[in-house]
């Protein structure tokens, strides 16, 4: 299985996803690092992508000096900082000379509210995070959001993060995913809020507002993935001990959560921001060149699917 194979496997396991799609054409938002020019060079080596990079110009050039890589015969457009970067990739996105965006060295809000003000890159949806892992000790892979951009979600927001989540899983080749609503227990209790949106959500997939998915929460983050855990409290759920995906009630919780996976469960990760007209590859600043690499094909796959069956 997937999951008990190394890293590197892992990241084969995942491109192999994008097998005979062509690259996409990428706006590369101020890539002034080491590690975001590396990432956007590898991804455009494994043929994910066709990157444009938009950012100071002499800042990229003396950051590829440094990192003992090459521009040549690569797309650049030159501007003044990083917000105006920001501003130049959106553009590019919503003139349709790009089909999907990767974001660099730059604050997550300057992509974001570069993004929001095209209206042409609007839908009628809100934009929110998924993380994609393969972990270890689980048998298939695991998505979580939303961990980086919706910071206290309502529940109309937690219904669009749900069905960005669901749409993702789709087109990665999960027809109908199990979501879990998580929160710290498994009943609905007034006091705990998250227990609310949980139960509201799950009414709201039976009467069709939320489709294309099983839904079942509240449940506890040892239930959402343990099927012991959930037998051992007498939980009897599809969902329940197999989630696909976790819904996490606030980005504090989710981003714990995501870090915890990576840094002490030795998961690898990728991520991508849903809900405009063109997907946005997102990963933390930290992280390394694999998981920029396989948030690169995350953009790929759904910028195909958005030329076919636009958001």
């Amino acid at each position: 299985m997937t999951s008990l194979l190394e890293a590197d496997t892992r990241l084969e396991h995942l491109l192999a996803l994008g097998k005979g799609l062509a690259p996409v054409r990428c706006a590369i938002v101020h890539p002034c690092d080491e590690l975001s020019l590396k990432g956007a060079l590898a991804a455009a080596e494994t043929g994910l992508i066709e990157p444009v990079l938009v950012g100071p110009e002499h800042r990229i050039r003396d950051c590829a000096d440094k990192a003992g890589v090459l521009l040549d015969g690569l797309a650049l457009e030159n501007t003044a900082h990083s917000h105006a970067a920001a501003q130049k990739a959106a553009q590019l996105a919503a003139d349709g000379r790009v089909h999907a965006l990767m974001k660099g060295s730059l604050h997550t809000d300057e992509v974001i509210r570069a993004v929001l003000d095209q209206a042409a890159l609007r839908t009628g949806r809100r934009m929110s995070h998924v993380f994609r892992f393969d972990v270890p000790t689980y048998g298939k892979p695991l998505f979580i959001t939303d961990a980086a951009l919706n910071i206290t979600p309502g529940l109309l927001e937690k219904a669009d993060i749900a069905r960005n989540a669901i749409a993702l899983a789709g087109m990665l080749g999960i027809a109908r995913p199990k979501l879990a609503i998580l929160s710290a227990v498994e009943t609905v209790n007034p006091a705990i809020p998250s227990t609310l949106d949980a139960a509201a959500l799950c009414k709201m997939a039976e009467r069709g507002q939320i489709t294309a998915a099983v839904l079942d929460g509240p449940l506890a983050f040892d239930n959402a993935i343990s099927r012991e855990a959930a037998r051992t409290k007498g939980i009897h759920s599809p969902v329940a001990g197999d989630a696909d995906i976790l819904l996490v009630p606030d980005l504090v919780s989710g981003n714990m959560l995501a870090k915890q996976l990576e840094y002490m469960g030795g998961a690898t990760s990728s991520g991508i921001v849903l809900g405009a007209r063109v997907p946005l590859a997102l990963t933390s600043r930290a992280d390394g060149i694999a998981a920029r690499v396989g948030s690169a094909l995350l953009a790929q796959v759904i910028a195909h699917r958005y030329r076919d069956e636009p958001p």
